[in-house]
């Protein structure tokens, strides 16, 4: 007992020692101080530069839908956005000096009278533990345990309780008084410091806590904010302890009218209100993005992002820069067009059905992304046993990627084949007389097989079969016109026409055709390799931008923090097709879809119903099937957006969805176009010259025997001609037929999807 009371005694004698030498220091101009006092103190410790290295704290990024107001989602490590002090409420940065350093503006980054204040309260004992940390450096600390050049182990110690890092930050502040003005230093403050909750910064901590911006903080919400910085998980209102969070408050508005900020009679009044949260998530990522089915453009985007080389060397430095790097990111999504593609996915299949239509819709001429929807909720689990997919899924459905390699999109495939085609020189005239079924040189086994060849055959032959042009051919997606033709062209060239125009081949099987065996893939053109609807609209965009392929884009703008624009995030375009070749792929592709090519050459459409509902607007695209329905596709376009939907079961290839749903895919497709076009100029399809649409000959003229298209075409393989040969297959519309446009023979319905 009388060694403690002794021990007490030669504390109290030694703090007064200390005291009038601290004291003496103190008045010492900045300077000298510096020069001699800390200079001296920070000698066993040397080897540190003066100058505080202050690389940016981490901030989140935030991406906003395309009208730059709507908030999709926020990245981050640590939820922070940096606001300038001007923004932030007067009575929060008085708050905030009031709850960690009320000698703030008196001080010169050290406080020796705090220092001698806080040794004498805690060698003496008590309840109340005292720190002698000045606000600038509390700033130094939170910089320094921040620092992501520093190693783990060198931000572990920029907390350590030792009499290095204190002298350390001492230095650091001393130092940083002498650079900044106490409103840049109160300002990078509030910045950085933690408020619990997950909020970095006094801008997360606003929203965070009040759902409001930092300027707009109360007398009451302020004092509680800058009372959570000295405990903040302890006094964090939401997930700690809410009433010793009020009463720090409390101690908090003592301070301001101690300091002479408030009256007391304020003071009064905000220690009487209750405690008003209104907080707000900021968990952040794809799985927040709201409304919840942007969860699937989010998830595309941050896909897209990782393989930029502008925000790093890796795909995981590059999430670490949207995560640390507090870039403001325009997306290319519409809100307009995103919820009617939401729509009529829901329209065809609701959510709680294992098929899946999902839908992309591009701009052609600069690849923006505009729409990805599905029939989906962006959420992991609570799924049907043996379904990972519905209702529920975090798997790209629409743009691909992870388990998702795609689906079959049957005969929009064919547009490869016909591009391949006229880029050799085949006019669209080109004409075949297309059998019921055709035996090719492409071996194959399985039931297409006939004698160890692929012997595809027409869905329906009263209505396909016959003598075909490009234009008739692909309007009435006639089999064995195409199987011909891929022939003709090469197999392999046709696979490297659609590689060109972006289509990926990310199932296994695929990719090694592609690779290996290219030359032999005849039935590519029917579309067996799998695709997503994000690559097959953009394919076809390529041809409505007249042969720009633009890679797909999911952003308008991408800003730093600083201001400056990011260039990455500026259209990707190189010329694919040319001009003539992209020109005359369109004017066939009218006739799918129910519109007149530019040359009256269109006698009927798999997907008629298409312009009728884009209300005469000029459009160009096809309808495809996989083998017996397994899957149903439509791609559309025009000048200004192009979409596709593809119908599937991305769980169970094996359960078909059947031709009937067809007609709904298109429906959905051509809806989506319409909000996509609504308000924008109807434009007209530029025309291809007329001889890239009928070659050197007369296009009135019946090609000559031995010709290609002739009866006596060599790569016939037939000994007769069982189906006719019209003297004039430019010649007059047949009986029945209207506007001098062939239409199918009696008894086909034409509203019905043929393919």
């Amino acid at each position: 007992m009388i060694h403690s009371r002794l021990g007490k005694l030669f504390t109290v004698l030694l703090a007064g020692v200390l005291g009038g030498l601290l004291l003496a220091l103190a008045a010492l101009p900045a300077m000298t101080l510096y020069g001699f006092g800390l200079n001296a103190l920070t000698a066993p410790y040397g080897g540190m530069s003066g100058d505080l290295p202050t690389p940016p704290p981490a901030q989140r990024s935030t991406l906003y839908a395309a009208d730059g107001r709507t908030v999709i989602t926020t990245f981050y490590e640590e939820d922070r956005t940096d606001v300038p002090l001007s923004a932030v409420a007067p009575v929060m940065r008085q708050a905030m000096v009031a709850a960690e350093d009320t000698r703030f503006y008196a001080h010169h980054g050290v406080d020796l009278r705090g220092v001698l204040r806080a040794f004498v309260a805690n060698r003496l004992g008590g309840d109340d533990r005292q720190g002698a940390s000045t606000l600038t450096m509390q700033y130094v600390r939170n910089v320094r345990k921040s620092d992501p050049n520093l190693t783990e182990a060198q931000r572990a110690a920029a907390t350590e309780t030792t009499v290095g890092r204190k002298l350390q930050e001492m230095r650091y502040a001393v130092e940083l008084e002498r650079k900044l003005s106490k409103d840049e230093i109160l300002g990078r403050y509030l910045n950085i410091a933690y408020f619990g909750a997950g909020a970095y910064g006094i801008a997360a901590a606003s929203y965070r806590y009040f759902g409001k911006r930092a300027s707009e903080l109360t007398l009451a919400e302020a004092a509680l904010l800058a009372g959570l910085v000295r405990a903040p998980d302890y006094y964090d209102p939401i997930n700690g302890d809410a009433a010793a969070a009020v009463q720090r408050r409390g101690y908090v508005l003592d301070q301001m009218v101690a300091m002479g900020v408030l009256a007391p009679a304020d003071a009064a009044r905000a220690r009487g209100e209750r405690l008003a949260l209104r907080p707000r998530s900021t968990t952040g990522e794809c799985v927040s993005a709201k409304p919840e089915d942007w969860g699937f453009f989010c998830d595309w985007f941050r896909q897209w992002w990782s393989t930029q080389p502008a925000f790093g060397a890796t795909p995981a430095d590059r999430l670490a820069a949207l995560r640390r790097g507090g870039y403001r990111i325009t997306a290319s999504i519409d809100p307009d067009i995103q919820a009617t593609a939401v729509k009529y996915a829901n329209w065809v299949y609701d959510q709680d059905n294992p098929r899946a239509l999902p839908i992309a819709v591009v701009q052609p001429g600069t690849g923006r992304v505009l729409a990805l929807a599905v029939n989906r909720h962006y959420q992991a689990g609570g799924n049907p046993a043996g379904q990972e997919n519905y209702p529920n899924t975090v798997n790209q459905l629409v743009a691909g990627g992870g388990d998702i390699e795609g689906y079959q999109a049957g005969s929009t495939f064919k547009l490869f084949t016909m591009l391949a085609a006229l880029e050799q020189g085949m006019p669209l005239a080109s004409g075949f007389n297309a059998p019921a079924w055709l035996m090719t040189n492409y071996p194959v086994t399985g039931r297409s097989s006939c004698g160890g060849y692929w012997c595809p055959v027409n869905s329906n032959p009263e209505w396909m079969d016959g003598y075909r042009t490009m234009w008739s051919a692909f309007g009435r997606s006639v089999n064995t016109y195409f199987a011909h033709l891929i022939e003709r062209v090469g197999a392999d060239q046709v696979v490297a026409m659609a590689q060109r125009l972006g289509i990926q081949f990310r199932a296994a099987n695929d990719a090694t055709m592609a690779r290996t065996g290219a030359k032999a893939w005849g039935p590519f053109t029917f579309g067996v390799a799998s695709t997503t609807p994000l690559d097959l609209a953009n394919a076809y965009a390529t041809v409505a931008a007249e042969g720009m392929y633009c890679a797909p884009r999911p952003v308008v703008s991408i800003i730093d923090p600083a201001g400056r624009r990011i260039a990455a995030a500026d259209p990707d375009c190189r010329r694919a097709l040319s001009t003539e070749v992209a020109r005359a792929a369109t004017d066939a592709a009218r006739c799918p879809v129910g519109d007149q090519s530019a040359y009256q050459r269109c006698d009927g459409g798999t997907g008629l119903q298409l312009h009728a509902i884009m209300e005469g607007r000029p459009v160009a695209g096809k309808t495809g099937s996989a083998e017996d329905y397994a899957t149903e596709t439509a791609v559309a376009y025009t000048p200004q957006v192009a979409a596709a939907a593809i119908a599937a079961n991305p769980d169970d290839p094996r359960d078909l969805v059947g031709k009937d749903v067809q007609a709904k895919v298109v429906v959905a497709v051509a809806r989506t176009m319409q909000t996509a076009l609504r308000d924008k100029p109807v434009l007209p399809f530029t025309p291809p010259n007329v001889r890239t649409a009928f070659g050197d000959t007369n296009p009135y003229a019946v090609p000559p025997a031995g010709s290609y298209g002739s009866p006596t075409d060599p790569y016939r393989r037939y000994p007769t001609d069982p189906y006719g040969y019209p003297t004039d297959p430019y010649g007059g519309a047949p009986a029945g037929t209207s506007a001098g446009v062939a239409g199918p023979p009696a008894g086909v319905d034409d509203r019905s999807p043929l393919d």
